[in-house]
């Protein structure tokens, strides 16, 4: 039986590095407009829906063709908003493609998709990439074991380069699926330790003993979580290959 997929970006005002950054636009759009867009350019997904508690999100969403699923304010990281708003659509598997992947690739949720629908064991993925930038706080690395299972999330430099100055790290880029079961009974437990050192809500996941299978792509798309972001996604615009069919 083939496998419903459904994206749901969540999106909110409030960010301490970048005010307003939903709103902020990049070669020519609102950033959470490039997001829904690109999203809705996947051959995999059924739907494309935009979860915040922000009406100024929703008006923008709206102005531009795309659906929404207002969720409540209390929210302290995208994946409880999105479980949230799972409860209202029928779906298999949850795509949280996060609000400032302004440079998502949509074949690479298509990848994801496909790995989700040959192994059904899995709850959770996630895609990773080759990442060379050091002590940049704002991008999420990760390990992985022999099975391409994720180890550990980190914002510091993993794995450690003290004894081998080539030792190469992977980043977690933000295209995470869940299948819909496993996401809600994930929103239910309470955040964990390490969750809230690293300030990474994916390692609840790991925490409680779970694992998150990774799919290892090659991407130089980057989070926008600052305004050196910004002025880098601008760039790459320059060279985009998927702005041409929504703008």
């Amino acid at each position: 039986m083939k496998t419903k997929n459904v994206i749901i970006i969540p999106s909110r005002l409030e960010s301490s590095r970048l005010p307003n950054k939903a709103l902020i636009k990049i070669a020519g759009l609102p950033m959470i407009v490039h997001v829904f867009k690109r999203c809705e350019l996947s051959k995999k997904v059924s739907k494309v829906y935009v979860a915040t508690d922000s009406k100024k999100i929703a008006d923008i969403v709206h102005q531009y063709g795309g659906k929404i699923i207002m969720t409540s304010k209390k929210h302290k990281t995208g994946t409880d908003r999105i479980a949230e708003a799972s409860k209202h659509i029928k779906a298999d598997v949850i795509i949280n493609v996060q609000g400032d992947e302004v440079l998502v690739n949509p074949n690479h949720i298509d990848s994801l998709c496909e790995l989700m629908e040959k192994n059904p064991t899995i709850n959770v993925s996630i895609l990773v990439n080759d990442y060379s930038i050091q002590k940049n706080y704002s991008a999420i690395k990760t390990v992985l074991n022999e099975n391409n299972e994720v180890l550990y999330f980190s914002r510091n430099d993993i794995p450690s380069n003290h004894r081998d100055f080539n030792a190469k790290m992977l980043k977690a880029y933000h295209i995470i699926p869940f299948r819909k079961n496993f996401l809600i009974q994930y929103s239910k437990w309470k955040p964990t330790k390490l969750e809230k050192i690293e300030f990474n809500e994916y390692l609840r996941i790991l925490e409680k003993g779970y694992k998150i299978k990774s799919l290892k792509v090659k991407s130089n798309a980057i989070s926008v979580d600052t305004k050196k972001d910004l002025l880098e996604a601008s760039k790459l615009f320059k060279q985009d290959k998927f702005l041409k069919y929504y703008k």
